[in-house]
């Protein structure tokens, strides 16, 4: 349930970001251009940025809906069945190890 918590946090943050960096976004672009653009970069129109905005916006959401369900997935397996979690945790691990241990032998 912590892990929860903390991901909640995370994921607020992350939108606080993104909200931030649009607000100074939008800002630039309503300044007025320092130097215009090259004439090799094409000029993209506000109403594709609005679109890429929203397309960006709507994946951060797939994204931290698909780890909040992931999570609770594994949170739900891992109190059904403690015992089999914890030999597989403790399974992965040796091999993990001996993995590295072997490859930083070389």
């Amino acid at each position: 349930m912590a892990s929860d918590q903390v991901l909640s946090r995370e994921l607020k943050a992350l939108q606080e970001e993104l909200s931030a960096a649009q607000r100074e976004r939008q800002a630039t672009a309503a300044a007025p251009p320092i130097q215009p653009p090259s004439p090799a970069e094409p000029v993209t129109g506000a109403e594709e940025s609005g679109d890429e905005k929203r397309e960006l916006r709507d994946q951060l959401g797939e994204l931290a809906n698909a780890v909040t369900s992931f999570l609770e997935d594994a949170e739900k397996d891992i109190s059904a069945h403690p015992a089999q979690s914890v030999a597989i945790a403790l399974v992965a691990g040796i091999l993990i190890g001996w993995s590295l241990g072997r490859w930083g032998a070389r």
